[in-house]
């Protein structure tokens, strides 16, 4: 769920005063570089299983920078290069076709030396650790599909195209109907019409792709929907941690979006969600269709 940007409005009074709307630069930079990483993704995608993994590298690595420096108040820290490296080898264990067990062991590994480097130096450990896991978990999932699945270039598209629309759906939605907050004390924000039709948005892109090669409509219009529904807890759990350590943004490294983690929030949430849906369900992630 994207974050809506501010529009202050000046109502005219009895004296009818004219309308004065602020112009805010997020109405230009946003979709401009919104179009651009959306750009670079499905490129990465399309490429193949090794340009995806160092797509995902690079941008986990930016994550856990950003998600260091939030624990660290600001300073640099030095678990940073801990779970980078433990990040970019499990990652490239995955690319190179070797067992999951050994990523997650990787994983793992990195995680319990993440926390007892934090715990020598009495900095939050256990939130440093944690990073690893909430990054790192989802990139080796997003890899695993994309080296593992059939058809795997359109499953993750369709699944980026889902978290797209919703993010898109919720920021329009929100600002034209407005309404109650969805969590005012957690993201002032938010409103139940944004998530709603964030929810909305994800069902219609879903459809609309898998009725074009003639997929079942129904089944993933109801995993679009679950998938929406996990973006947005995403959103407001990164939202929450914002609220915990006294910060707006988790960076200022995209123009209108804030940083990295701002950006991917949703995605690491529901990411989970895809893999669950492909690897226990026993749905097929094409959903029928004719690729």
């Amino acid at each position: 769920m994207s974050k809506a940007p501010d529009v202050v409005v000046n109502l005219p009074s009895r004296s009818h005063k004219p309308i004065q709307l602020r112009f805010n630069p997020d109405w230009v930079t946003r979709p401009v570089f919104g179009t651009v990483l959306a750009a670079v993704t499905l490129s990465a995608i399309l490429a193949g299983t090794y340009s995806f993994t160092a797509f995902a590298a690079v941008t986990g690595i930016a994550a856990l920078r950003e998600w260091h420096r939030i624990v660290e108040t600001g300073g640099f820290a030095r678990e940073f290069w801990i779970s980078s490296a433990t990040l970019f080898v499990a990652l490239a264990a995955i690319a190179s076709r070797l067992d999951l067990v050994v990523s997650w062991l990787l994983m793992f590994a990195g995680t319990v030396v993440v926390l007892l480097s934090a715990a020598m130096r009495n900095a939050r450990a256990v939130w440093h650790a944690f990073g690893l896991i909430y990054i790192g978990i989802p990139a080796l999932l997003l890899v695993y599909l994309r080296a593992s699945v059939p058809h795997a270039a359109w499953v993750l598209i369709w699944f980026f195209l889902v978290i797209w629309a919703t993010d898109t759906g919720a920021l329009i939605v929100g600002n034209l109907v407005g309404g109650p907050k969805l969590t005012p004390t957690l993201s002032p924000n938010k409103t139940w019409s944004g998530a709603i039709g964030g929810v909305l948005a994800a069902s219609i892109a879903a459809s609309l792709s898998v009725a074009f090669f003639r997929g079942d409509v129904r089944l993933a219009i109801i995993v679009a929907a679950a998938l929406s529904i996990v973006a947005h807890a995403g959103d407001l759990f990164e939202s929450w941690v914002k609220r915990r350590f006294h910060i707006k943004d988790s960076g200022g490294l995209i123009p209108g979006h804030g940083g990295v983690l701002d950006r991917l929030d949703s995605t690491l949430a529901a990411s989970t969600a895809m893999a669950a849906v492909v690897c226990f369900s026993g749905i097929a992630p094409t959903f029928g269709a004719h690729l």
